[in-house]
């Protein structure tokens, strides 16, 4: 299916979200929250919400605003994910999401798109934005501009991280992952489906990878509040298996800025690179 080029630059939305505490609640245990993380799973205290969770309002307009766009949607990838918080996400609430399309950029060998959302409250208040970086494998050769090059937050060369948290996943990972973020991908639950694609058993979603990176950074560098982070980003480079450990390593960059690492711990494979996170 071809691209429908028209359609950069044009928004799909406003979609609705409504959601209360236990989908936060649900939403954390799918990223691994532990009972030592109950801020994130008591009523009685917030519960506070990950800033990774922005990309669960985000998921439906994105999905319609690629439909739109066309392309073959069996060819695409995560490449990137970036979120960009405005305020504090409330424990409940009803939010409307805007999704536009901003750039198709031809890469030759594939396509990269770039969908950008912006969420708000009912009242109008701007939560957050995110950007999602879209990769299709085989579809490039349109005769589009192959666009700039991304901005590199590789740590510094042979410096060790300043933080490093292990966090191991559970077997039913991303069938827990998949409940609170209502990402319903086959591959990652459905063993036929995921060898269908060459892997010998289901993935884990990137974003539970996302939202494990996005606990590591609260718990290390933001004192345990995921409210003072003000921006979390990455980029997608192998995947995970449920039951493997995510070992996330952050090096600061300055006294509100540090990059950091996702690596599959038994593999020594890095499953998110040139991340980074910001503090308010």
């Amino acid at each position: 299916m071809a691209f429908d080029l028209k359609f950069v630059g044009q928004s799909i939305g406003p979609t609705e979200f409504t959601y209360d505490w236990q989908r936060v609640a649900l939403y954390a245990l799918g990223c691994g929250a532990t009972e030592q993380e109950l801020d994130l799973l008591l009523e009685t205290r917030g519960p506070k919400v990950l800033p990774t969770f922005a990309v669960v309002p985000s998921f439906e307009p994105l999905h319609a605003s690629l439909v739109k766009l066309g392309g073959n949607m069996l060819t695409l990838v995560h490449g990137a994910q970036k979120c960009v918080l405005h305020k504090p996400i409330p424990p409940e609430g009803r939010l409307l999401t805007t999704a536009k399309v901003t750039a198709l950029w031809d890469k030759g060998k594939g396509a990269l798109a770039f969908i950008h959302t912006e969420t708000k409250t009912a009242a109008g208040d701007h939560l957050f934005d995110t950007e999602w970086q879209i990769f299709y494998r085989g579809e490039g050769g349109f005769g589009g501009e192959r666009g700039p090059e991304g901005p590199s937050y590789a740590p510094p060369e042979g410096k060790p991280a300043d933080q490093r948290l292990e966090m191991k996943t559970a077997p039913t990972q991303a069938l827990l992952y998949r409940l609170g973020s209502s990402d319903m991908n086959p591959i990652h639950s459905d063993p036929e489906v995921a060898t269908k694609v060459g892997f010998p058993r289901p993935i884990l979603h990137g974003l539970c990878t996302f939202g494990h990176a996005g606990r590591a950074a609260v718990l290390s560098i933001a004192g345990g509040d995921p409210t003072r982070i003000a921006s979390i980003e990455g980029r997608f480079t192998k995947p995970v298996f449920p039951g493997d450990t995510i070992a996330t390593e952050l090096w600061t960059m300055g006294p509100r800025e540090s990059y950091f690492t996702a690596t599959v711990k038994e593999r020594s494979e890095v499953a998110m690179s040139l991340g980074r996170v910001t503090l308010r």
